[in-house]
Formats: structure tokens, sequence, C-alpha cells
């Protein structure tokens, strides 16, 4: 796979991490190390790899995958977040 170039990591607003306005665009627990972990994980991963990982998940028996309407995606996430509590 081809390496990319270190870019920053964008916020979903298109501002730098240390933009005043969005300081921190990572989720709670999160930080620009791990976010950056990942990144390099899926970059350096084959499409063999790729493709064993999606298999594990998709046959993953304490899980299930469906399909759900967008608009109900934040009700179904306020579900599994209750749940979880």
């Amino acid at each position: 796979m081809k390496k990319k170039s270190a870019r920053p990591i964008r916020s979903r607003h298109g501002k730098g991490v240390n933009s005043a306005r969005d300081p921190s665009p990572y989720p709670p627990g999160w930080n620009r190390k791990r976010a950056q972990g990942v990144i390099d994980y899926y970059d350096h991963q084959s499409d063999d790899e790729a493709i064993a990982e999606a298999e594990a998940a998709y046959n993953n028996i304490t899980m299930t995958m469906m399909p759900i309407p967008v608009e109900l995606v934040p009700k179904v996430q306020r579900l599994i977040a209750k749940r979880a509590g």
C-alpha cells in the first residue's frame, strides 16, 4: 500500500487540532496519538488483512449487523448507550 505523507489531523469542521473554536476534535478518551495509531494501522494493512478483519467482524456471533434507516441511528445509539450504561 502506498505510504501517504504526514498531514495534520483535521476536525470535521476542516480546522486544525489547535483551533480555538474546536480545541479537542477527539471523542472522550482519545487524543492525537491514539488517532494517529489507528490511521497508521489501516494505512499499513494489506488488502488480505483488511478482508480477513472484515470477515471476522461479520462472522462474530456475539454481534449482529443490520440496516438501520439513517433517521433512526441517533435513537439506536441512545438505546445502546443506555444499555451499556
